[in-house]
């Protein structure tokens, strides 16, 4: 019951998180030095005063300042995104973000789950062979991957899998690498993942594999994070008194591994983990551009760069729900690794 009411506790702080972000959001692109009508006309149109004041009515900047921030936060509250102004013009937002989030959300989805079940064991294991080769090997390769640019690392693999290479050792050994025909074949190594058809074998392993490299740069730098500070949550651990009394009271390795390091080393990592979240989502808009997905990260871009400035609004609110849900992720999975999260005051 006490970590009931801790989640609980931490869902309602979410909700000024939240409003104080919408409302900044609002402040910065609607009172901002940034005229959003002035942005919808054309260079002929911004010296027509019933044009420009058409604009104006389009938007609700007509209306008092108060009454504008209420009827967007109103609309926001009950996600009514309302609808683009100059890119997919006319279009619904919340049509938009059905047709677009879902590969956002394969993009990351992929992408935490390769930063984690690589960088985590990697850390892991050269946490438990501290001061060996293997731990050198492994905390060497961790930072290079780290120092390694993601739009640099993007690059590098769209001109390497877009190519086709044969490694030989003489006449003993031959071996062709083409990503396009590894598996199921795709068009191209760039483009949008098709999601229509994930309750297929064929049709989930052509999306995995569409996304696979984006993933891998997205991923990279987590990787290494989580490589490294798992490495260090282990050796801090392998040190703690109740380890010591464990191994004395004849606790087998196996459990002594599995039971009370690394479960103990994965304490600290929840943040990093959920924060390295945060990066996915803002390092999407670059991945996502460069490897030509149409997800919200894109949408984003291009809404940023065209002008369009009440669509990078409700993109942004939609980003801060998504960080605000991660953060809410982050203390479920404290209360299930930590026992003593929400027992306070019990």
């Amino acid at each position: 019951m006490n970590k009931l009411k801790y989640l609980g506790k931490r869902l309602l702080m979410s909700v000024p998180v939240v409003w104080l972000g919408a409302s900044m959001t609002w402040f910065i692109i609607f009172m901002g030095p940034v005229d959003p009508a002035s942005r919808l006309l054309s260079e002929g149109q911004t010296r027509n005063p019933a044009a420009y004041e058409a604009a104006q009515i389009q938007l609700g900047l007509n209306q008092p300042p108060l009454q504008h921030y209420l009827d967007w936060m109103s609309n926001l509250a009950v996600f009514d995104l309302g609808q683009t102004w100059l890119l997919y013009q006319g279009s619904n937002v919340n049509a938009l973000m059905l047709d677009f989030l879902p590969r956002t959300l394969w993009l990351g989805f992929w992408s935490v789950l390769i930063a984690v079940f690589v960088g985590v064991p990697l850390g892991f294991y050269a946490g438990m062979r501290s001061n060996t080769a293997s731990d050198y090997v492994a905390s060497m390769g961790g930072i290079v991957w780290r120092a390694m640019p993601n739009f640099w690392l993007a690059i590098m693999l769209l001109t390497v899998l877009g190519s086709a290479y044969t490694f030989a050792a003489g006449d003993f050994f031959a071996l062709n690498l083409d990503w396009q025909t590894i598996g199921p074949n795709l068009d191209s190594i760039s483009g949008s993942p098709d999601l229509s058809r994930l309750d297929t074998v064929d049709g989930f392993l052509a999306a995995t594999k569409k996304v696979l490299p984006a993933a891998v740069v997205l991923g990279s730098a987590s990787m290494g994070n989580e490589m490294r500070v798992g490495r260090t949550a282990v050796l801090e651990v392998r040190n703690e008194d109740y380890i010591d009394l464990a191994k004395a009271k004849g606790v087998s390795k196996r459990a002594l591994v599995w039971k009370h390091i690394l479960r103990n080393a994965l304490v600290p990592l929840v943040p990093i983990i959920t924060s390295e979240a945060f990066l996915l989502i803002g390092g999407s808009v670059l991945v996502e551009t460069v490897f030509g997905i149409n997800g919200i990260g894109n949408l984003f871009y291009q809404a940023a760069i065209q002008g369009d400035l009440p669509l990078v609004g409700t993109l942004m609110y939609v980003f801060i729900l998504m960080i605000v849900g991660i953060n809410l992720i982050q203390d479920l999975l404290y209360t299930l690794i930590d026992p003593r999260v929400g027992l306070e005051g019990s």
